[in-house]
């Protein structure tokens, strides 16, 4: 499997009140397996490889919405390692079909838990499985420190050069917390004029508020962050499932980049600040994961039709229009 990181940066314009913003768009969907969540399956293996928690014969285990369990997948394949991935209903018909060709196994969690979600369910049965047998290790991307690492030191330096030292502001969508902790505490450090924006979902309890039902996958959480302190962000945006839709459906019409729903919340949250800042300039939004994984559901006008949203009235919340920008569209 191919080294992740050095993903390219794309230029794209708003116009918000009639005047053209600029947005660097860091897409993580160019990394091997499609995401951001490479980096972090590659952080968490080597962890356990380091404290010799991972042998030839075991079974690793994880929790997931879809693209780590991609990435763990794609390298414990490579290692020899076989891979069982705990999955929900939201989990994409193309993530687990991507899961299946890389050998993993799958177990489908069905049973709803307190908050309205999975997650709570897919660790519980996670838990099952290492109480089972020894052959089970879990690389917990909810609380093993490897997690934030990944960001810390790979994906906050790679874009702060990207954008030459000057980032005024970064938005980062939230589930686990550990991409905003890694990016956050670099960012902190070395440049610590930059606002950090957390992302999350309407609904998610990842850093804080009441849990609601939600459609996004791949942002937001069941549980609280265990990785991010308040210290760590500047501001929280929370952002709704048709919101998020409309600027993924927007920005691929009108450029041919197709993300999933968190890069869509992380446009929603920029376009918010930009309006509300009009001399905001140099300002970035990570986008997680790229979107020929939600072709059936955030591209495909009859699901959203089936969630009740129609897909003919989205609009793009304090944005009047979306275009690349006029010079070359991405930057390495």
């Amino acid at each position: 499997m191919s080294r992740c990181g050095n993903t390219p940066i794309a230029r794209i314009v708003f116009t918000i009140r009639g005047t053209e913003r600029v947005v660097h768009l860091k897409l993580e969907g160019a990394n091997p397996s499609g995401s951001l969540k490479d980096r972090t399956a590659a952080s968490l293996i080597e962890d356990l490889e380091r404290r010799d928690l991972l042998h030839p014969g075991a079974t690793l285990v994880e929790s997931t919405s879809g693209n780590l369990g991609v990435a763990l997948a794609a390298i414990a394949r490579s290692r020899g390692y076989s891979f069982r991935a705990v999955v929900d209903p939201k989990t994409t018909p193309e993530n687990l079909a991507r899961l299946r060709r890389l050998g993993a196994a799958i177990e489908l969690v069905e049973t709803r838990d307190e908050t309205g979600g999975y997650l709570l369910s897919r660790l519980e049965r996670v838990a099952e499985l290492c109480a089972s047998s020894d052959r089970f290790v879990w690389s917990d991307q909810y609380t093993n420190p490897a997690n934030p690492r990944a960001h810390e030191q790979g994906t906050g330096p790679e874009l702060l050069d990207q954008l030459h030292g000057e980032l005024a502001a970064v938005f980062v969508p939230v589930s686990t917390g550990g991409t905003l902790a890694g990016i956050a505490r670099f960012l902190r450090r070395e440049s610590p004029a930059t606002r950090i924006v957390a992302v999350d979902a309407l609904g998610s309890v990842a850093l804080g508020g009441r849990p609601a039902p939600r459609l996004l996958t791949g942002i937001g959480a069941g549980r609280a962050s265990s990785f991010i302190s308040p210290g760590l962000y500047d501001r929280r945006v929370l952002v709704a499932d048709a919101e998020a839709f409309a600027f993924c459906r927007a920005l691929a019409a009108e450029t041919g980049i197709r993300v999933g729903g968190s890069s869509g919340a992380a446009l929603v949250a920029c376009a918010r600040l930009l309006a509300a800042n009009p001399e905001l300039d140099r300002v970035a939004c990570l986008c997680p994961d790229r979107g020929d994984s939600y072709t059936s559901t955030i591209y495909d006008d009859g699901w959203l039709a089936r969630h009740g949203i129609d897909p003919d009235v989205l609009t793009l919340d304090r944005v009047e229009a979306l275009a690349p920008a006029r010079r070359a569209l991405t930057l390495a």
